[in-house]
């Protein structure tokens, strides 16, 4: 039986979302994903700390922004949250606040590259990250949305040795982390290369998508879960209070933009591969 997953320096590793009103987007996010939140914040902490499960494993958590924006953070697995913090600096991003310890979770800082996309690192402690992904529910990707690709991926290229690879025009501009397949081979999914045996070659180091923003537009880490069915997952959320932005169909998938009731965007995407 495989162990816990784990998440490599510079890999995406963990995603949570800050509201106005948590317990309000905890009950939003459970009707709309199955979730079941428990709060898990260590004592002292200014607020609550919902950390989703999904079949028993955690997916992502929420927490509580008073007075500000709601909106979906990407946290960033680092081996040494400091010296990450150091070499943020070091090549133009800039610190938010920390690193500080997350009781005994974790240590964690916030940062924006030099484009002005916020994310977060993560140096794991008790709480390693996301122990669910793409399956329905749970998180997919974490995408950058930047004007500046290439400031970008050289901020990201010096602190975590990111590479941006073009993936022909059905998959797009991925991000990647040379090695990332071969830990996940050795870990938690030995068959990732067998099953990823018709995808673009590298796609087992892929952790996230590399996308223009629009006009008007801030730079900004976007979030997608992985869902069953687009267009009911859709209904759900605006029955639930939520607003549908917009739908497309591509080649891999079926997907929405969704606005939670509290503001905070984020992507619903069924794959529906060629022939599938």
């Amino acid at each position: 039986m495989a162990g816990p997953r784990t998440y490599p320096h510079g890999v995406t590793c963990w995603i949570d979302t800050e509201h106005p009103d948590p317990r309000a987007a905890c009950e939003f996010y459970a009707g709309l994903f199955g979730w079941i939140l428990a709060d898990a914040a260590p004592a002292g902490a200014p607020g609550p700390y919902f950390v989703a499960t999904l079949g028993g494993r955690p997916a992502a958590a929420i927490g509580s922004a008073p007075g500000s924006a709601a909106v979906w953070n990407t946290y960033v697995a680092v081996n040494d949250a400091d010296e990450a913090a150091v070499a943020v600096s070091a090549a133009g991003g800039t610190m938010l606040w920390g690193p500080s310890d997350v009781g005994p979770a974790g240590r964690a800082a916030a940062c924006t590259d030099p484009t002005g996309a916020v994310f977060r690192l993560w140096q794991a402690r008790e709480r390693l990250g996301a122990q669910v992904t793409n399956e329905p529910g749970a998180w997919n990707f974490s995408d950058l949305h930047t004007p500046a690709r290439d400031a970008a991926m050289a901020f990201y290229t010096s602190v975590f040795g990111w590479r941006a690879v073009d993936l022909g025009p059905d998959a797009g501009t991925m991000i990647q982390v040379p090695g990332y397949g071969d830990h996940l081979a050795g870990t938690v999914d030995p068959g990732i290369y067998e099953r990823q045996a018709t995808a673009p070659p590298g796609f087992a180091d892929v952790i996230g998508g590399l996308a223009a923003t629009r006009a008007g537009e801030p730079a900004h880490w976007h979030v997608t879960f992985t869902v069953a069915d687009r267009d009911d997952t859709a209904a759900a959320a605006e029955r639930l209070g939520a607003k549908v932005l917009r739908s497309a169909d591509d080649v891999w998938t079926r997907n929405a933009l969704v606005r939670d009731p509290q503001g905070a965007e984020f992507t619903v995407s069924q794959f529906t591969p060629p022939g599938g």
